[in-house]
């Protein structure tokens, strides 16, 4: 399916994680997501160089942009066909991961898939901001990630409250982030983080890609997460910025 060496090369030139058996692992995923994609709108990104370059590395540049220390617990929120969480679970078996989409059919994907690629996730079929007000979930892990369009003061209250105080989010956004993350200190501020670091890569074929790393620096307020539709409708912004 895809080009193994390909994928192998690009790894060691952005000093990837690269266990044996990853590239073999990637591949099946890869098959996976295809075969998956002709009964269910998984990507768009289905010719094999694309699924490597915007999929496998953009997902594994979060190893690079923020190192997890070993055996952390990380949740994706959001993670559709599994970026950036299944290729950093098969390139860091020492993690925890867990799988968290709004969709039962790509839940059942990401169950296929991980079991095929033995990757031991919880994957779960749950909206992010009823998951983020459960005991269970909110305020549990090391790390949460998101890789979504949606902008970053509308992912950090989706994803903040499931992180513990000293671990991080990280959210993977395009190459242009300046005003976006300005945009969003507000909200970080107030969900109990603060904006730590922002790393900048450019994939191969030229597209940028900026990795932000937010800090939990105190216990998100019990009023977060709010429902979808008041994130929407009354956004976390500098008042008379809205």
């Amino acid at each position: 399916m895809i080009d193994q060496t390909f994928l192998k090369e690009n790894l060691l030139a952005y000093g990837l994680p690269c266990p044996d058996g990853l590239t073999e692992k990637l591949d099946r995923y890869a098959g996976l997501l295809v075969e998956w994609n002709e009964k269910m709108n998984l990507t768009a990104i289905t010719d094999p160089e694309g699924i490597v370059v915007k999929h496998f590395l953009d997902s594994l540049l979060l190893l690079k942009a923020c190192p997890l220390p070993e055996g952390a617990s990380f949740i994706d929120v959001g993670t559709g066909a599994g970026f950036p969480s299944v290729p950093v679970a098969a390139a860091r078996p020492d993690l925890r991961p867990t799988l968290l989409d709004s969709l039962q059919k790509r839940v059942r994907f990401l169950e296929a898939v991980c079991g095929e690629l033995s990757i031991p996730a919880a994957c779960i079929h749950a909206r992010a901001e009823e998951a983020g007000r459960t005991a269970g979930y909110r305020e549990q892990y090391d790390c949460a990630c998101a890789r979504a369009v949606a902008r970053l003061y509308e992912l950090s209250e989706y994803c903040l409250p499931f992180v513990k105080v000293g671990g991080v989010f990280i959210a993977l956004k395009g190459g242009e982030v300046e005003a976006e993350l300005e945009e969003a200190k507000f909200a970080v501020k107030q969900l109990g983080g603060k904006i730590e670091t922002v790393e900048k890569f450019t994939l191969p074929g030229g597209l940028g890609r900026s990795i932000a790393v937010i800090r939990k620096v105190k216990p998100t307020p019990a009023k977060f997460p709010r429902p979808s539709g008041k994130i929407r409708k009354n956004p976390l912004l500098l008042p008379g910025k809205a």
